[in-house]
Formats: C-alpha cells, structure tokens, sequence
C-alpha cells in the first residue's frame, strides 16, 4: 500500500476497541454513564463550595480546580470516543488529534502538580493548626493554583512541540481510544529515540516532584498525628486527610502501573483499560469520595437543597 505524503495526511484513524464491536458498544454505554455522573458530580462540588461561605477555605478552593480539572480532562477525550463508536467512522482530523492529546497531557499534568500541592495544604492544616489561615492565605492559595496550571501546561506545550514536528509519512493508525502522544510519536517514519529521550526528562519531572511532595507532606502529617495524646484530634486529622490520599493513591496508582511496569509485561490492551480509569473512572470518583467522607459538603449540600425546597 502506497504512503500518503505527510502534506496530505487530514485525520488519523482511532482503533480504540473496534476489533470487539459488541463489547465496545457496551463499554461506551457505561462510559456515557462515567461521563455524566463526571459533570453532574464534579459541577455540583463546584457549585456548592461557592455557594456555601463556610467552604470557602483554602481546602475547597483547591477542591473545585481539581473539579474544574477532572470535567474538562474527560471531556477531552469522552466526546470523541463516543462519537467515534457511534458514529460510522473511527476518525480524528489531524488538528483535532494533535489538540486532544496536547489538552489532555495538559491536564492530566496540571491535576499531578495540583495533588501536591493538596498535601502541602493538608500538612499546613495538620502540623500548623494554629498559624494555617497565615501560612495558606489567598494569595498563596492562588499562587500554587497558578503553579500547578502552569507548570501542567508548560509540559504539555515542550512534550506536544517535540510531536507535533514528526514525519508520518501517512501512518493514520492510532490504537488507542484516544490520541495519545507517545502513540502519535510512535507513528513517525524516523528514529524517535531521541524525541522520546527529550520528552521523559519532563516526564518524570511532572511525577517524581509532586510524589515526593506528597510523600514528605503525609510523612510529616503521620509524625504529627502519632505525637497527638487525644483520639479525637487524631480522627480529625485522619479524617481531613483520607479522601486526598484516596484520590492520589487511584491516580497515581494507575499512572505508575500504566508506565513503571517492565515493557515484556505491558500490552496495549491493558494500557487501554488503564487510561480508561484514570481518565474516565477516577475524575467520577473523586466527587463521590469527598462528599461521602466530608461532613462539611453534605451538610451544605442539605441546606442548599433546603433552601431550594422552601423557596419552591
């Protein structure tokens, strides 16, 4: 079969699970579901931390950039997905690919950075109770958003140029559901190693950095926590914790067994269904652990919903 020339190359072609046309018919049906439950959940975070004047803390304020984060990484990537399995083709035009996979590594970067800085902020509320409100004010709360965002898309903008440059040579077949950049990279018709040597420096940067905030900041929570003489300061201050540890250990759980394991032992198969929780399973999940674990939420998710009542 003759190669297009790269000048010609319009769209690539999206595997994602055609070769099981029923299972993938299924699949999309609860990924619809995901979806939704995704910005029905994620919305309402956003909305009832705004709504409400006692969640207005640095805590809730990080919470709906990481609601904010999690809506639009899956829409990312959802839409096309769905529109692909039920539509008649399996295409992405080549600008909509080279945008998807930029805007999604963007994101998912961005909600890497951001977790750390939710365990800075945990540390500050658990080791320095009494001088919180001074240390994470909002200046420093908006600060380190801006840092996660843009140190996300920092990373996003150098991986995605080094890219976006490479010769196809007509390679269109992307087995994935989405347009994934190592993928796309693989497709070129040159030796990449030197593309893929420049873009793991950044790589484990956006991952060794936040880990090792998080793991020093919930080492420092423990010590603290192990020296308090009341159990009920301790539950407090496990209970503040918990859903952040919950969210990083899904995300971060499934990114390092999607990429640290030995390649002898990776299939594409599996890193399909892997990239499916953490882009689609873990962003609906997180709203459900906040709410179902904080009291703060559920109670301003009652009186706003009274007040809705009342005034109907």
């Amino acid at each position: 079969m003759m190669k297009i020339n790269e000048s010609t190359e319009k769209y690539f072609i999206l595997v994602g699970f055609s070769e099981y046309p029923r299972a993938e018919f299924i699949l999309s049906l609860f990924v619809s579901g995901f979806y939704t439950m995704t910005l029905t959940g994620n919305a309402a975070i956003i909305l009832v931390s705004i709504l409400d004047s006692r969640l207005h803390t640095p805590m809730y304020f990080f919470l709906r950039n990481l609601s904010f984060l999690d809506m639009f990484f899956t829409t990312s990537v959802v839409p096309q997905m769905l529109v692909n399995t039920w539509g008649n083709n399996d295409c992405i035009s080549y600008l909509g690919c080279m945008v998807q996979f930029t805007v999604a590594l963007a994101l998912g970067s961005t909600e890497c950075v951001l977790l750390a800085v939710m365990a800075i902020d945990r540390y500050a509320a658990v080791c320095w109770p009494l001088r919180y409100s001074t240390i994470m004010h909002q200046q420093i709360c908006h600060l380190l958003a801006a840092i996660s965002w843009i140190w996300g898309f920092g990373n996003s903008l150098f991986q995605s140029s080094l890219a976006i440059v490479l010769p196809r040579c007509g390679n269109r077949r992307v087995d994935h559901f989405f347009c994934e950049i190592l993928i796309i990279v693989k497709l070129s018709c040159v030796d990449t190693s030197p593309t893929e040597s420049k873009m793991l420096v950044p790589r484990l940067i956006i991952v060794i950095i936040p880990v090792s905030v998080i793991l020093i900041s919930y080492s420092c929570i423990a010590r603290a926590v192990l020296r308090m003489k009341s159990a009920e300061g301790r539950r407090k201050a496990f209970g503040t914790c918990a859903s952040h540890l919950m969210v990083v250990s899904l995300y971060y759980g499934t990114i390092m067994f999607m990429y640290l394991q030995p390649k002898n032992n990776y299939s594409q198969h599996q890193g399909k269904t892997l990239a499916l929780v953490y882009m689609i399973v873990a962003p609906t999940m997180n709203p459900l652990i906040y709410t179902l674990r904080n009291k703060d939420v559920k109670r301003a998710v009652r009186k706003i919903v009274w007040k809705e009542s009342e005034t109907s």
